[in-house]
């Protein structure tokens, strides 16, 4: 299983910046790589909010897996934080 190397919360907050500056979501910049690089800490807490509410799994979660892994392993992301 391939595993990242950057940290969730860098991950996702990458991905809400890009979801605002790039044309392949809500921005307009057709290549958005370097202004993600350097505004993706600007969105550092809303990850770390998203992160906090991925806490709990759902019940289709709970059923598809371990729940005390799951909890074990969001706790470990914002551990990070």
């Amino acid at each position: 299983m391939p595993i990242a190397n950057s940290p969730l919360i860098e991950r996702i907050a990458r991905v809400l910046a890009a979801r605002d500056l790039s044309s392949n979501a809500n921005g307009t910049d057709a290549s958005a790589g370097a202004q993600v690089d350097q505004r993706w800490p600007d969105r550092r807490a809303d990850a770390l909010a998203i992160l906090h509410e991925l806490r709990e799994p759902d019940p289709a979660m709970a059923d598809a897996g371990d729940v005390e892994i799951w909890r074990n392993m969001v706790q470990a992301a914002l551990g990070d934080a």
